[in-house]
């Protein structure tokens, strides 16, 4: 079924999936269908790096152009008490698709029901990601080279991390997946996923010891304790717990790989020379990967 936004992973079937890692191999190949005369329009609400950028560079290489607003809860009419959904009215008028990343959950779904152009979820609070989700996957895919009969190590932030709750969407529609959550008690999955996974058939165990987790797994999926999303001193219990580091890298496989979102603060502590000689850390392969699959997603809901 064609999709006309994407505001949640839910949303994407299996044919979906592959069809746009197919379009993102396209692209990287240099094979582009040019969006001329087209505008997207970014509107974060949070910062972000690479999210923003990465939908900004995907449109100009795919020949449209981009209007933005890097910090939209201060520079829109948001800060004179515009509604979500006034703004989608207005800005839908001036683009032909809208990025959003916003605080509150359930914020792109607001704008996506009035927006007469597609809306893309580029985060909503503790919500969902579902473009991270797709590039992670597509990321999966390419490094060991499938996306059945494997197992995840979701290690951090699980209460908080809408990434891992995104691609826990995804990983639920592919066969033999094995996810084992590593993470304090205070920061555990929330039990809408462990349901949904169990629906899906999907084995996961949760645990909290790290180096008992990650020998097992063919992918290690590391995330940033949230200090934002915290209350004062939980951060510093457990902002230290899990680490990947000359240390525990020994305990991972040779052929498994690390993945995270980004951006890393102490969860991730190797040398430069490591990241970029180990090929066993991904992570900056992921940030390129996004690019491609971001490119594959404007140019589906454009057609």
């Amino acid at each position: 079924m064609k999709l006309l936004s994407l505001i949640e992973a839910q949303q994407l079937d299996v044919s979906n999936i592959f069809f746009l890692f197919s379009r993102a191999e396209e692209f990287r190949k240099g094979i582009i269908k040019p969006l001329n005369g087209k505008i997207l329009t970014t509107l974060f609400y949070e910062a972000s790096t690479r999210t923003r950028l990465s939908f900004e560079a995907a449109m100009l290489k795919l020949g449209g152009g981009v209007i933005s607003t890097e910090n939209a809860k201060e520079f829109s009419s948001a800060i004179k008490g515009e509604s979500l959904e006034d703004t989608a009215r207005v800005v839908s008028k001036y683009s032909d698709i809208i990025v959003v990343r916003h605080y509150e959950e359930g914020s792109a779904k607001k704008m996506a029901q009035v927006s007469n152009v597609p809306v893309i979820n580029a985060g909503d609070g503790a919500g969902q990601h579902p473009t991270q989700a797709l590039l992670d996957l597509y990321t999966i895919w390419r490094e060991i080279g499938r996306i059945e009969n494997f197992t995840i190590a979701l290690v951090g932030d699980l209460k908080y991390g809408r990434t891992v709750r995104s691609l826990c969407y995804l990983l639920g529609k592919f066969h033999g997946v094995k996810v084992i959550f590593v993470s304090p008690e205070v920061l555990g999955i929330k039990e809408d996923i462990k349901d949904y996974l169990q629906r899906q058939n999907v084995k996961f165990e949760e645990e909290t010891d790290f180096y008992k987790a990650i020998p097992q797994a063919d992918i290690i999926y590391m995330t940033r304790i949230q200090k934002e999303r915290l209350q004062n001193g939980e951060y510093e219990k457990v902002k230290s717990l899990y680490s990947i580091n000359q240390e525990s890298l020994a305990y991972i496989r040779k052929d498994a790989r690390v993945l995270h979102p980004l951006p890393h603060t102490e969860e991730i502590n190797l040398s430069i020379e490591v990241e970029q000689t180990d090929p066993r850390v991904a992570y900056f392969r992921q940030v390129e990967n996004g690019l491609y699959i971001r490119m594959a997603l404007i140019s589906y809901l454009l057609e």
